[in-house]
């Protein structure tokens, strides 16, 4: 007869080893990014508004809030820093002043590039090791992961 305590055992054991493998692959994604930051006296909260800033050029400050899904006061000091910083501009809105409209800088453009350029080699070294198929299954894990807070592209007005 199956013992089901020992089958339980079994699944949480399995399941421990896919959070650790999440926990180091997650640190080696970012290791070299961080770094990068640290140099900068940056952090993680100002790579993640450089890339999104970056894929949506002209993102609203509003619309960055509901992608990061951070409240507008712990926005306040990165953006603020990368502004000063020249790394990001931001700019009223044609059709509605009170709306600010960030993009990238030539400086931020280039900061950006090489955040988010180690972690794209990284992924593509990867992507081509499991093939197609391989990369669509992750694609849908990391998806179901994130399904209760990750932004359907029509939920944003880009």
């Amino acid at each position: 007869m199956i013992d089901l305590n020992d089958l339980d055992h079994q699944r949480e054991q399995e399941l421990n080893k896919a959070l650790e493998a999440l926990h180091f692959a997650f640190r080696a994604v970012i290791a070299k990014p961080d770094a990068i930051l640290a140099e900068r006296g940056l952090s993680r909260v100002h790579h993640r508004i450089l890339y999104f800033v970056g894929r949506h050029p002209g993102l609203s400050v509003n619309n960055l809030l509901t992608l990061l899904n951070v409240s507008k006061q712990s926005l306040n000091a990165p953006l603020r820093q990368l502004t000063q910083l020249g790394l990001i501009e931001s700019n009223a809105d044609e059709n509605d002043r009170r709306v600010k409209r960030l993009t990238l800088t030539r400086q931020g453009l280039y900061l950006e590039q090489k955040l988010s350029g180690d972690q794209r080699q990284r992924f593509a070294r990867v992507f081509e090791t499991v093939g197609q198929e391989g990369e669509a299954i992750w694609h849908q894990v990391m998806k179901l992961l994130a399904e209760d807070i990750f932004p359907e592209s029509d939920e944003l007005e880009l």
